[in-house]
């Protein structure tokens, strides 16, 4: 059975998100295919049937995919992430993935700031009131600001949004008009933690780079185009170039789908 689930995440049929709430740990190619090898290895044993041809291939497989990983891990955006303090295990394969679409669009990363999250279970509807974050460390323009959960360290707002939804989150600051991008770091299936990254978003796109970014993130491009063609008909690529890349993130879909009308 355990063979046959592994299977499943191997060939795509189940994505690597569910990963962790099957089997209690960051799910990765070279984590599944790992895995895997070791779950043919027990099978083969199991029959008293050595296949060395099977596990050879396992092996060279994991190899390859192994590489891809480290790719991820070398994109600016996840090297920021990495060098903050957020542990490479902590961080999901799907957040690796988001970071990589989402590098060409930021021109800088000016600084971090990493919270440590307790009281947080996801089964737990009452941890909305007794969940914290705590600052763990700062860098760069972040220790000129003063987070609010320094003096009240419940977990709320677009902090709690990320810690229970366990996905990656662009936002805006809408007092200072900040752009950060936050990123959950994961146990099994609970965030322990919170990474921040202060960046800095070049000004437009190309429209090709553009429906990169936004089909990467959120699948906010499938979002715009839908919203968009239900009253205009048509969804216009070529608009994409003239829009601000920090609204093409952050703002309001509906909102965004507003300037394509007429």
């Amino acid at each position: 059975m355990r063979l046959a689930s592994l299977f499943r995440f191997a060939r795509g049929v189940v994505p690597l998100e569910a990963y962790q709430l099957e089997y209690g740990k960051v799910g990765t190619p070279a984590v599944v295919v790992d895995d895997l090898a070791l779950a043919l290895d027990l099978c083969i044993d199991e029959l008293t049937r050595p296949i060395d041809a099977i596990k050879h291939q396992a092996k060279t497989v994991t190899v390859g995919v192994s590489r891809t990983d480290e790719t991820l891990l070398e994109v600016p955006l996840a090297f920021a992430a990495l060098a903050a303090g957020a542990p490479r295990d902590s961080l999901s394969y799907a957040s690796l993935r988001t970071l990589a679409d989402l590098n060409p669009a930021v021109d800088e990363v000016l600084g971090h700031t990493r919270y440590r999250v307790e009281g947080l279970y996801i089964d737990d509807l009452n941890t909305a009131q007794t969940a914290t974050a705590t600052v763990v460390s700062k860098a760069g323009i972040s220790n000129h600001i003063v987070s609010r959960t320094e003096t009240h360290p419940q977990l709320r707002g677009t902090k709690h949004q990320v810690a229970v939804e366990r996905r990656l989150l662009v936002a805006r600051g809408r007092a200072d008009e900040r752009c950060v991008i936050i990123i959950p770091e994961l146990k099994g299936n609970q965030t322990t933690g919170l990474t921040l990254l202060h960046v800095r978003f070049v000004t437009s796109l190309s429209v090709s780079t553009a429906c990169g970014v936004l089909r990467g993130y959120r699948n906010r491009y499938s979002a715009l185009c839908d919203t968009v063609v239900e009253t205009e008909g048509v969804f216009r690529e070529e608009f994409l170039a003239n829009q601000n890349v920090a609204d093409l993130l952050t703002l309001p879909i509906s909102q965004l789908a507003d300037r394509w009308r007429g």
